[in-house]
């Protein structure tokens, strides 16, 4: 029996090691290998080389530059104490900076800004290329924040304590180094870490497994344990929920992407609230625990149905007893996109028929009221600030050709007035926003948004760019188009939004309806969505090109490999492509839950049905495709775009591709950049598209 054993592991072994050997490709997985740099380098220059040269390349650049270094940009206030705060960068300001104004002198429309961190100064000090990724604030003076500063734009961040009234780093102050975790202050002396503590305290996504607490003027080796979870999940967080005064130190230990479990540490233990593990908890408001449910959920012979808000009395919750309340059922067609919270009021942004809707809810006599806002219509509404300490508010309503604006609100008064407007970067009243349907091969109707110039001819010929993601339950709304209307609308392009399943446009059932083994539904939603273009005579697959990242990268990359014949040009950014070795790169193993696992036969064989990587042919004909990463994505691993460049050029397929060297899985860490990769893209679509 032993030799059988022994004989099955080897064959095992044998069959891992042989699947291994039959890619030829592994080298370029070695994200900082001199050959794999060399073959970058290759890539970037002939790709620079050609569509540098183009006509439109010099004057794309330029205006997208000036759109994105632009003084008139509209700034997103973290409104903490008496202040509001923001990050900036333009063309003074390469890297950025972290800057305050007062609150009174923010809300008067003409702020008075005070520059606490300068990080080209600090790149350009210690040699570094930082990038700002946000800040943690000491409640309730905000004297002392935990700022996160990634060297070359990764998800690994580095953290120091940052006196703001002194404009300093304080010496000897908590710092953790190059971490994927997170810190929050209970008080001015604790901390709540999640981080990479040593050897066997990460999951195999790379994410922290153990969460402590860690008390100023002790080591973080000594920090104190408090959760630990299990190396194959996702991750384990701590953070802090304020009530008002009432602070609430929360663990959360992602077992899958969708599920948690989530606990209070409460009289020095680890307390489980008695909820659904598949639920989102947002916030907690007058003792009133909110949750986003993702599935039905019955509790005394009651249900509350998928992507129904609720709230439970939070002290009770943690006896073990529910009391529930009902806040919002959304329909078939409605999805909750944002909760927030005022000190006493409970802001809800709601999709339906993937246009927005605000609503202020109020909890007296133990049940929920509800306001709507008289908000403008047909585009998306986002809570842009929220005070703790008042009800006021910002929002911000934006639209393809309108360019967006800033609200500041009173929820108390449900009363709201302009604060300020985007410039308009092109004549949006050129064109018309169109909204219609498609039919999907199962019948399914898919919403999509469509931008083009009023009196288009339907003729076929319109150069038309589709741009999808299809994926984690992230809605696709409108959004002004800065850069797109002078890029693409202003050269006679056409442009669409594809609300395809696996999105969150119309709740968690739409997403569900696209994961794992349903994949191909995503698929064949944006293959239904080409076609309505081209039985609509919008378009014709000549003119036709479909753009997406990340996810949406991946769904690109299944679209010219399954349907090759709908699309002339096709922008694969920071995509994942291998879906045989998705799961063992970077952060892959997280993802799950969304995708299956490949290493377990019965989900590998829907996903090798659709892995682009795998399923690349000799002889087809494949659009040129344009593939972008960045050597420091350190979500996605940039081996995938590699790979994928490298196959169809030995296949003998021509290929775009552009590394940036910096930015992580945004893709670009500055302004520059930023303008250069759009130019990039949009001389290449229009190359092939026009």
């Amino acid at each position: 029996m032993k030799k059988i054993i022994l004989v099955l592991i080897t064959f095992i072994g044998l069959s891992q090691v042989m699947k291994a050997q039959e890619d030829k490709y592994l080298w370029l997985e070695e994200v900082d290998g001199k050959k794999s740099l060399e073959f970058v380098e290759r890539q970037n220059k002939a790709t620079l080389e050609e569509l540098t040269a183009e006509n439109d390349y010099e004057s794309m650049f330029d205006n997208s530059l000036a759109i994105y270094n632009s003084s008139e940009k509209l700034v997103y206030p973290a409104i903490l104490g008496d202040f509001a705060y923001s990050f900036w960068q333009d063309k003074n300001h390469i890297r950025g900076i972290w800057r305050r104004s007062s609150l009174e002198s923010y809300t008067s429309g003409n702020p008075v800004w005070e520059t606490l961190l300068d990080l080209d100064e600090l790149s350009k000090k210690e040699n570094k290329k930082w990038v700002y990724k946000g800040s943690n604030g000491l409640y309730p003076d905000y004297n002392r924040f935990l700022i996160q500063l990634s060297n070359g734009g990764g998800d690994a961040v580095f953290i120091k304590e940052f006196d703001v009234n002194k404009k300093q780093f304080i010496e000897n102050g908590f710092s953790i180094d190059n971490t994927k975790g997170g810190v929050n202050y209970v008080d001015e002396n604790t901390l709540v870490v999640a981080s990479d503590f040593g050897e066997g305290t990460v999951t195999t996504s790379g994410y922290p497994r153990q969460v402590k607490l860690w008390k100023r003027g002790t080591l973080l080796k000594d920090a104190q344990l408090i959760y630990e979870g299990e190396t194959t999940d996702v991750g384990t967080w701590g953070f802090v929920f304020r009530d008002g005064s009432q602070a609430y130190t929360m663990i959360t230990q992602a077992t899958t992407f969708f599920t948690n479990r989530n606990f209070v540490w409460h009289n020095n233990k680890a307390i489980l609230l008695d909820i659904p593990e598949d639920a989102m908890p947002s916030n907690i408001l007058n003792n009133q625990f909110i949750i986003q449910l993702k599935s039905d959920w019955t509790v005394n012979g009651k249900t509350y149905k998928t992507g129904t808000l609720i709230s439970l009395n939070f002290t009770e919750l943690l006896k073990g007893n529910k009391e529930i309340q009902l806040i919002i059922e959304p329909d078939e067609f409605s999805s909750i996109t944002q909760v927030s919270t005022t000190k006493n009021k409970l802001l809800i942004s709601l999709l339906t028929n993937v246009k927005s809707e605000l609503y202020v809810y109020s909890f007296n006599n133990e049940k929920w009221s509800s306001e709507k806002v008289n908000a403008p219509d047909f585009g998306s509404i986002y809570i842009a600030g929220t005070n703790e300490l008042s009800d006021d508010y910002f929002f911000e309503f934006t639209n393809f050709t309108t360019p967006s604006t800033m609200y500041f609100a009173d929820a108390s008064k449900n009363t709201f007035e302009s604060y300020k407007s985007l410039p308009a970067y092109f004549d949006g009243s050129k064109y018309e926003i169109q909204q219609h349907k498609a039919k999907s091969k199962d019948g399914t109707m898919v919403p999509y948004f469509m931008v083009g110039a009023k009196g288009m001819k339907y003729d076929g010929s319109n150069p038309t760019l589709i741009y999808a993601y299809g994926g984690y339950e992230i809605s696709e709304t409108p959004y002004y188009a800065s850069t797109i209307g002078v890029s693409w609308l202003d050269k006679g392009g056409v442009y669409v939004v594809a609300n395809i399943r696996g999105g969150g446009e119309y709740g968690p059932k739409w997403h569900q309806d696209g994961m794992k083994e349903k994949r191909q539904n995503v698929f064949d939603d944006l293959y239904g969505v080409t076609e309505d273009l081209i039985s609509r005579k919008v378009s014709s697959p000549k003119h036709l090109g479909v753009m997406g990242g990340s996810n949406g990268g991946l769904l690109v990359g299944v679209a010219f490999t399954q349907r090759p014949d709908l699309y002339n040009a096709i922008v694969c950014q920071v995509p994942l492509l291998d879906m045989q070795r998705f799961n063992k790169l970077l952060a892959g193993a997280s993802w799950t839950g969304e995708y299956g696992n490949p290493d377990i036969p019965e989900e590998w064989e829907y996903l090798k049905k659709y892995s682009p990587y795998h399923n690349l042919k000799e002889g087809m004909d494949y659009p040129e495709v344009f593939f972008t990463t960045s050597t420091r994505d350190d979500r996605v691993h940039p081996g995938h775009a590699r790979k994928m460049v490298a196959k169809m050029n030995d296949l003998g397929y021509k290929t775009y591709y552009y590394e940036n060297t910096e930015g992580g899985h945004a893709g670009s860490s500055t302004n520059e950049q930023r303008a250069k990769s759009h130019a990039l893209t949009f001389s290449y679509l229009i190359k092939k598209l026009k």
